[in-house]
């Protein structure tokens, strides 16, 4: 599957989003990855969000209802219903597409308006960029860990849609190991 650059960042910012959710396991589970305004800048300056302004906790508030939005966008059994959740999403946000050129980048649509608030922009860009995957027949790349008691969010952008786990080198690689445990104590019983 072919992903420009702009909504592979704005995919990358939807799944850091949902990962920093109580419920994402982003830390110790219960802890927010976002508790604070500094939390919440340096997730603009880790994703280099353009046209960010002065944050505050009105900001930091609507971030994290913008996470829970992400969150029944993932979770979500059927297309229709993702469909359904995205163009509120979109709509809400007041998406304006327009073309720019900017931070040595060519040519590309942002879809935030002119002004929009951090909430708005991740909601314009992220939705779209989700709706883009819907529109191809790739909704079930939007998918949540396998591992046993990890849930975190992840895209899964293998040729084949076989990615199981958010990082093969820790869960993916942890889960392998038990079983081969496993299988060595089986054969020596």
């Amino acid at each position: 599957m072919l992903i420009n650059h702009d909504t592979g960042c704005a995919l990358d910012a939807v799944v850091d989003l949902l990962n920093s959710s109580p419920a994402g396991a982003q830390s110790a589970v219960g802890d927010d990855g976002l508790p604070d305004v500094a939390a919440l800048r340096a997730f603009v300056e880790r994703h280099d969000i353009s046209g960010v302004g002065e944050l505050d906790e009105g900001d930091l508030r609507a971030v994290r209802e913008l996470r829970e939005r992400f969150a029944q966008v993932f979770d979500t059994e059927g297309t229709a219903e993702a469909a359904e959740l995205l163009n509120a999403l979109v709509a809400e946000a007041g998406t304006t597409p327009r073309l720019t050129d900017h931070d040595g980048y060519d040519w590309h649509v942002h879809y935030f308006a002119p002004g929009a608030s951090l909430a708005e922009h991740l909601a314009a860009d992220g939705g779209m960029a989700l709706a883009f995957l819907l529109v191809a027949g790739e909704r079930e790349r939007l998918r949540r860990c396998g591992a046993p008691g990890c849930g975190r969010a992840f895209v899964d952008l293998s040729r084949n849609r076989s990615r199981r786990y958010c990082d093969g080198r820790t869960c993916g690689n942890r889960l392998h190991v038990a079983a081969y445990r496993a299988r060595r104590r089986g054969a020596a019983d």
